[in-house]
């Protein structure tokens, strides 16, 4: 069995449920989806980003990378999935800290006296950065299952359509629509975290969430759980 030769838990539904939790935050305020008050969202994307989303998605990331370690062609599995999470929970970290700037007096880095239209040129440039991040893993992720490619084609819609919003001083009607397909992304890596579970505990109930496309076929483990 893989797990014994591991030594290690399945990191990925920890993994999912982390993005799903902070995606689902962020992309709720952007879409002023129970939090019409800006202040209100801010809170939202600075307690998803530095908590759940940021670390929890760091450890998993690690935990990831580290699962398969001296197990030959086996550990390739699991390279995508610990990359995305790994990076992501960097970027939640960095963003959770930028909003964090004001409240602790150090905003002066953007000017005391810094124009709305600054502060969001610098969000479009965070979310560009990331929205280009995204569409690298997203080609990685074709050859995947179809669950994880779908979530990052989410993702990557998501912050696209943040940074154009940004680009063009927080136009609401773009930011709105990106926040709604980050709120997309999070239900299927909710679903696809789900699937992941059941399969590893064994659960008689199962849901489709795409197989591995690939024209290999991939190691199996965790009974008919597919390594990743």
């Amino acid at each position: 069995m893989e797990e014994e030769a591991s030594g290690l838990a399945n990191p990925l539904p920890l993994g999912l449920i982390a993005l799903a939790f902070a995606t689902a935050l962020i992309g709720s305020s952007f879409a002023r989806f129970l939090a019409p008050l800006p202040m209100a969202g801010i809170g939202l994307i600075v307690a998803a980003s530095l908590c759940l989303g940021g670390v929890v998605q760091i450890l998993a990331g690690i935990w990831t990378f580290g699962r398969h370690a001296g197990m030959g062609d086996l550990g390739r599995y699991n390279t995508l999935a610990a990359t995305i999470f790994t990076a992501y929970g960097g970027f939640l970290l960095a963003l959770g800290t930028l909003f964090l700037l004001p409240t602790f007096g150090t905003a002066a880095a953007f000017g005391t006296g810094a124009i709305a239209g600054t502060i969001n040129h610098i969000l479009a440039l965070f979310f560009l950065c990331w929205a280009i991040t995204c569409g690298v893993l997203l080609l990685a992720a074709l050859k995947s299952s179809s669950g994880l490619t779908l979530v990052m084609g989410l993702l990557f819609l998501s912050y696209l359509c943040l940074f154009v919003g940004e680009l063009v001083n927080a136009f609401l009607p773009i930011l709105i629509i990106g926040g709604i397909f980050g709120m997309i992304c999070a239900l299927v890596a909710w679903y696809s975290a789900l699937g992941w579970l059941l399969r590893s505990t064994g659960s008689p109930l199962h849901l489709p969430f795409g197989e591995w496309t690939a024209p290999y076929a991939p190691p199996r483990g965790y009974g008919s759980e597919p390594a990743v």
